[in-house]
Order: C-alpha cells, then structure tokens, then sequence
C-alpha cells in the first residue's frame, strides 16, 4: 500500500468521556496498561505498508504530539513522508469558536493533500480498536474500481451489543452500499462502520472543495451519505475483534475485554504488533503479601495489595492491605493503604490515600480525574 496516505481523523465526539478527555483529546487516552487508543489505528496503517501518516487534530493536542513525538516507534520519522500532524485552522484554538466539521479540516490542508505522492487515501477514526491489515481492503476496492469503499463489521444482533451514535450500513450480494446511516440511539449489533474509507485523493479532494462550497462540513453525512446514488460506494466487513471507544462505559468494557487471552491476542497481534511509545523502566515489583489474579500490570509498578480483574499502568503503587478489583488504574497513581476500590477508574497521577473505599456498580463506573488526591 506504499500509493495510499494515511489520514487519522480526530472528528471524534467526546462528550461522553469528558472525566478522562478534558485535558487531552481522546486519541491520546491510555489504554490497556500501556497505549494510547491512537496507537492502534496508527500501527494497523504502518503494518499494511503506509508510510506517510496525517493526523487531522482539534483542540488541547500537545498530550498527543508528547506521545506520538517523531514518529520513530512506528518506523515514521522519515526524510521523505512520516507522521504530520494537521492543526486545525486559527479560529478553533479561541474560546466560543464553533467547530463546523472534519472537512473545515481537511480544507485547511489542502497543500498536505496536494504535495503528497500517493493517489489514494484511507482515511480513519482513532476511537474504534481494532487488529487489520488494510490491505485486503485496498485490492477490494481496486478490484470492484468504488469510488469509496466503507469498512464495516458485521455484529451479531443481541442485547450484549450496544453501540451508539454508530455507522450503520446495507450492502447488497454484490458488497454495493444501498444504504448507510448515522443513529444516535441505542444499537444492539448489524454491519457497523468502522469509519474507515478508502477513496483515491483526487475524490477527496473534489468531495472536500464541493462540500464546504455548500457549506457543509461533515465528511461522512453530506460528503459520503448524501452521494450514495453519485458514487459507487461498497462495503468491505471486518472479522475481528472491534471496540467503539465513545462512552466511558465502553472505555470500561474494552480494557475489561483484554484480560480474556484470546482478545488480548487477536487485537495485540493478529495482524501484526502494536506499537506505542517506549519507556525505559523496570519489571513490576511484587511484594511479600502481594495477591494478584486476573489481571494485567505495566513495568515499573509496586504491588504490596490485592488486585483483582484490573489493569494497572506503568508506575502505580498498590499498598499494603489494599484491594482494587475491576479497576483501570492509570500511570503514577497511588493507592493507600487498606484503601478499597471496586468498578472505578483513577486517570493518571491520582493519591487515593489510606482506609478510603471506593465502590460503583459496574453499569455506572466511577471516574477520578486526574492528579486527584482522594
């Protein structure tokens, strides 16, 4: 795929994750121990071949460009392509400004798009996690010559399947689209959208300069949606494993989903490594009366308590006589002695200090922002 650019569109909603996403966007959340969400979709394009990467951001970034630096970790810190990060245009760094769409976006860089070399683009949201290699996907939509082809997975319909403010599509024998939708209520599984697409850059370009001529700005409503006549749209299903990162809820369930070994693998491995920054730091630390079951813990950790069905990140302190059990405890934080803490979340550098105890149902987790002393 060394002819197709990467585009990662951070044209995310994150209002339902503001505890965790107000001083960062939600590409740069920490996840499973030792990530960060962008890392996935970063590394399925770097494993499919493409080398050259825009990330089109919005607002509070500096977390992420910290996080993501030159590029090295995922062989981008190139002389000729690499990663770019897209700003966004002037108006939206001031307060009260109003954020129109993607496409204002992409309209603002459009002298990225023109002086790359590559001919296609894929273009994809960081928030859905998911194993792929792309390339299939590309020879599908050479083979069936689409203007744009939709990357979706097919979810079985069950009250265990609940995906919101989702991409649904229809397909029919073919793989033709025949319809697609944007619902914001509740969806229990059928063929959902990955927000992936792949179209060739002069189609993005002409989508981009003809939407925002209108005054439209949303790339998937009124540049793809309202085209499905015009273009020749085809779906291409996934197989895998998929998480839709737009709740805390479902930020919850998708770190819960790694501590069953065969979706650790499959969204780890299966289509080639994930990568992430790296720190130098050593192994964890268990002491005498540490228990631990079920759970996974990041180097540079001291455990002296109980742990339980969690995942604890990189240098997080579990004291004596403390106990967390179906817990996110991020990086740095502290958990005092003979705390207790069930269902809940702590966000980077939180002081739960001693005795305290911290219990939520597992249908509405408790959050503690971060750098919180509790």
């Amino acid at each position: 795929m060394k002819d197709v650019l990467g585009i990662i569109n951070l044209h995310e909603n994150e209002e339902l994750l503001r505890e965790i996403t107000r001083l960062r966007p939600l590409a740069a959340v920490p996840f499973g121990g030792r990530y960060r969400i962008i890392d996935f979709i970063l590394s399925n394009m770097v494993n499919s071949g493409i080398s050259n990467v825009g990330i089109v951001v919005k607002q509070q970034y500096r977390s992420l460009m910290d996080h993501l630096r030159s590029g090295k970790e995922w062989d981008l810190a190139r002389k000729r392509d690499g990663l770019f990060i897209l700003p966004p245009p002037d108006h939206v760094h001031y307060a009260n400004s109003i954020y129109k769409g993607d496409l204002e976006h992409l309209h603002n860089q459009l002298d990225f798009l023109n002086r790359s070399s590559q001919q296609y683009v894929l273009i994809a949201s960081s928030h859905i996690l998911y194993n792929m290699d792309f390339g299939e996907a590309f020879q599908f939509h050479l083979d069936k010559e689409a203007d744009i082809t939709v990357l979706y997975k097919d979810e079985p319909v069950s009250p265990e399947n609940r995906f919101s403010l989702a991409t649904v599509v229809a397909v029919n024998s073919d793989g033709r689209v025949t319809d697609m939708g944007i619902k914001t209520g509740r969806i229990h599984g059928g063929k959902i959208g990955l927000e992936a697409f792949i179209m060739s850059k002069k189609l993005l370009l002409q989508i981009t300069e003809d939407c925002v001529s209108r005054g439209e700005f949303d790339l998937a409503k009124e540049g793809i949606i309202k085209n499905l006549s015009r273009y020749k749209v085809y779906g291409f299903g996934f197989k895998g494993y998929m998480a839709k990162i737009n709740s805390i809820q479902a930020y919850y369930q998708a770190n819960m989903d790694l501590l069953n070994p065969g979706i650790w693998y499959e969204l780890f491995n299966k289509s080639g490594p994930i990568y992430t920054k790296v720190k130098d730091e050593a192994a964890a630390n268990y002491r005498e009366d540490a228990a631990v079951s079920n759970s996974m813990v990041a180097n540079g950790c001291v455990i002296e308590g109980q742990v339980v069905n969690s995942i604890v990140f990189r240098g997080v302190r579990v004291h004596r006589g403390a106990v967390i059990k179906n817990c996110i405890i991020m990086q740095n934080s502290e958990i005092g002695n003979n705390a207790v803490l069930e269902n809940v979340i702590c966000d980077k550098d939180v002081k739960i200090t001693a005795d305290k105890r911290l219990i939520s149902d597992k249908n509405y987790i408790m959050v503690i922002e971060k750098g919180m002393v509790v």
